[in-house]
């Protein structure tokens, strides 16, 4: 703010904001790529954009974006104040931190609309609900009335559901059956570690 209106260049020390930029983007760079390497096991083939979007481990897109955004930031920073030192017109160190900060509220919005959802309970992706849904039909007499599925933590899936279950005239043939449709579950999506599976009749 002060910057915009009041725009003066560099003139003490030039060089020191350059070097200090230009070190600090080295270090900042080599964090971000360890921090892409060590997610690159974890992303799969999904597009970065949709890793970030639906990870259910939060330290890794939170670090990924950290890193990328303070290196970005550094960039942006270093193109501030380097073009104020060519021009000596200090609007462009101004518009250099006003990107910086734009840059900011772009990742802050971002984590806390991708962390809220982990932290009020996610429910599983599409992909594993699929299995979860076939797993259980797979039986004999088994048919989902009603399922509901929630992130207990990145690699723990609670997964509730009520099920009309055919030809079970005893208690003991209504356990093996829901039994049989838990190791199913569990073989099909090995996150789903805590299962409620409910008995009922179905009624169109």
């Amino acid at each position: 703010y002060e910057k915009l209106h009041d725009p003066h260049g560099i003139t003490e020390w030039q060089w020191v904001p350059v070097a200090v930029l230009v070190g600090a983007i080295l270090l900042e760079g080599n964090s971000f790529r360890v921090a892409v390497k060590e997610s690159r096991g974890l992303k799969g083939k999904q597009s970065w954009s949709r890793f970030l979007r639906t990870s259910k481990n939060p330290e890794l897109p939170v670090l990924l974006l950290e890193d990328g955004g303070a290196l970005l930031g550094l960039i942006f920073a270093l193109i501030g104040v380097g073009m104020t030192l060519l021009t000596g017109n200090g609007l462009w160190d101004a518009f250099g931190t006003l990107a910086i900060g734009v840059l900011l509220v772009f990742i802050a919005v971002f984590l806390a609309v991708e962390m809220k959802s982990l932290i009020l309970g996610e429910s599983a992706s599409p992909e594993d609900l699929a299995k979860i849904r076939a797993a259980i039909e797979d039986g004999d007499s088994e048919r989902i009335i009603h399922i509901k599925t929630v992130h207990l933590g990145p690699e723990e899936i609670l997964v509730a559901a009520k099920i009309r279950i055919y030809d079970a005239d005893t208690g003991r043939a209504v356990a093996d059956e829901i039994d049989a449709a838990e190791v199913r579950i569990r073989e099909a999506v090995p996150a789903a570690r805590i299962i409620y599976l409910e008995p009922d009749i179905f009624r169109a």
